[in-house]
């Protein structure tokens, strides 16, 4: 699963990124990996690994992790070929989750002027500019895909009459403006495979970065709530990001971070938040494991089985998986150590039909 970053050109988001990917880079005992120049795997913040590590003693915390692509900034007329047009929109498409970076702040640092494309700061301008967009995009591809549409479904194959429904319902709410997330496509348990096969990116799930001034770092000014208010409007999140401040703490010893985040009136990097939120954006949740060796936690989705669990750790755990002793880092919590858990009858023993839940400590059984 990844996530794009995307907006206007000079909104601070090549800014963010570097320091998303910086703080990967220097944190203690966190893996990081930059795969190519514009993608960076940064490392989910977790503290219920340091919960166990004070009931387990090992030789290492390993966290989960996030991908985060920056895509080059978008203009007005992308989805005719401005700027870098299609090369944008396909990057996108490739993404599982949209970030969308907008501009708070009227001057940088010093007075520095960063201009803006449009001449004057207006985020919430800038939203619309990239929805219309990328709405425009998605338009484009469902009115090239429905005369194709109508010819297969004349073979009444049920699959061919469910695309083109979908389209037929896609058309009119795209053309009005709105993003594809807004139609109701039904209850079909095949439309998801469909639609994923048309590539749209408005049917992403989204939210906002908002790139705050210095003296601004919790997103409290005009602008700053102007964007928070339309993310509630829409049940989305927005995140209050001074990508500049954040550049300068991944720069930092642990020290000096501590110092300076309490200069800004904050108890952690904004960074931590966004990792946190994007997870959460993705539906994402998080399981352990736990031994003398390493104590890590793994990604599964939501509402993911036990075996699909084991799965991600090795697929031979999902093949053969018999069972799973789950405990819970509440539990942990209360009764300090494994042992004690077992001996109070709180250890679990779930099978192939247990639904995940987020923070389940794991002991997978399996014979291949």
């Amino acid at each position: 699963m990844e996530a794009g970053i995307v907006g206007l050109p000079n909104v601070g988001k090549s800014t963010l990124f570097n320091a998303l990917t910086a703080a990967g880079a220097h944190a203690a005992n966190y893996p990081f990996a930059t795969i190519e120049p514009n993608i960076g795997v940064v490392p989910i913040p977790d503290p219920r690994l340091a919960i166990l590590r004070d009931h387990i003693e090992t030789q290492k915390l390993i966290p989960t992790s996030l991908k985060i692509v920056d895509i080059a900034g978008l203009v007005r007329g992308a989805s005719t070929g401005e700027g870098l047009g299609n090369k944008f929109l396909s990057h996108v498409r490739e993404t599982d989750a949209i970030i969308q970076v907008v501009r708070c702040f009227e001057e940088a640092p010093g007075g520095e002027e960063i201009t803006h494309v449009d001449g004057t700061v207006d985020p919430l301008r800038d939203i619309e500019t990239i929805e219309i967009e990328l709405v425009l995009a998605d338009l484009q591809t469902v009115e090239g895909a429905l005369d194709k549409a109508k010819r297969a479904a004349r073979s009444r194959e049920d699959e061919a009459i469910l695309r083109l429904a979908l389209l037929e319902k896609l058309q009119p709410v795209l053309a009005e403006g709105r993003p594809a997330r807004e139609v109701d496509l039904g209850s079909d348990p095949r439309t998801p495979g469909v639609l994923k096969g048309l590539g749209l990116i408005t049917t992403k799930k989204q939210m906002f970065v908002m790139n705050v001034a210095d003296d601004d770092a919790l997103g409290e000014g005009t602008m700053a709530k102007s964007v928070r208010e339309l993310a509630r409007e829409r049940g989305s999140q927005a995140v209050p990001v001074c990508a500049r401040i954040e550049e300068e703490l991944s720069d930092l010893d642990e020290a000096d971070r501590v110092e300076m985040l309490a200069d800004y009136g904050m108890n952690e990097p904004a960074l931590a938040k966004l990792a946190r939120a994007t997870y959460e954006l993705l539906g994402q949740q998080s399981f352990y494991t736990a031994g003398e060796k390493e104590i890590r936690a793994w990604t599964v989705a939501k509402g993911a089985t036990a075996p699909e669990a084991a799965g991600v750790i090795h697929t031979d755990f999902q093949r053969g998986f018999i069972r799973a002793e789950i405990y819970s880092i509440a539990d942990m919590e209360h009764y300090k150590s494994e042992k004690a858990i077992r001996e109070a009858g709180k250890l679990r023993v779930e099978g192939k039909d247990y639904i995940m839940q987020d923070a389940d400590v794991c002991h997978f059984l399996f014979n291949v």
